[in-house]
Parts: C-alpha cells; structure tokens; sequence
C-alpha cells in the first residue's frame, strides 16, 4: 500500500487594514477608585504626622468597609474631614502637606 502524501497547510498572514493602534494615553481610574486611592493617601499621610488617630482609625474602618460593600459614602465623609485637618495643618506649617495631596483629595470630592 502506497501512502499518500499529506499536504501541508500554510496560513498565509495577512494584515488588517483596519489593525486598532493602542492609545497613548492612561485610562483614567473610575471616581470610586479615585476615592478609595485618595483615602489611603490621606490614611497614609495623617500616620506620618502622627496626629488624628480618631480620624485614622475611622478611615480604616470605612476603607474596610467600602471594601466589603462597594458603598463609597463614608469615604466621602471621611476624605472631607480629612481635608479639614490637613488645610488646618498647613496653615501652621505649609511644607508638612503637599498640594497635591490637597488638591487630589478636592478632585475626588468634587467627581460625586
């Protein structure tokens, strides 16, 4: 019995015209994760200066929370609070808190 030959099966690559290019730019964070990041910075911050251990705690709490349930409300109360405490702070001293972190805790508040 003679065997017959297989023919091999060559794909032949084709480009798309159409090929979509990835963007350049970042995806921007949706606002629940942009709250969430913001109280951590701020958790992160107030532990740094050792003050508002109240506070802290509370936004550890929420941050746990939020966590477990997906209900930003109380990270928003507590972002605003934190807020406070940090424009206090630098108005004594105005290098113990960054603008940025300032100015990225106003951004989350006003994306509600």
């Amino acid at each position: 019995m003679a065997k017959k030959p297989v023919k091999s099966v060559v794909k032949k690559s084709v480009a798309s015209p159409a090929a979509k290019k990835a963007s350049p730019s970042k995806p921007k964070a949706p606002k629940i994760l942009a709250i969430e990041k913001v109280n951590e910075d701020a958790l992160n911050k107030l532990r740094d200066l050792n003050i508002e251990q109240g506070l802290q705690a509370e936004i550890q709490w929420c941050l746990g929370s939020y966590r477990a349930d997906k209900n930003p409300i109380g990270l928003y109360t507590m972002a605003e609070r934190a807020l406070d405490v940090f424009k206090g702070v630098r108005e004594k001293n105005p290098k113990a808190v960054a603008t940025k972190l300032v100015s990225n805790i106003e951004k989350a508040l006003k994306s509600r």
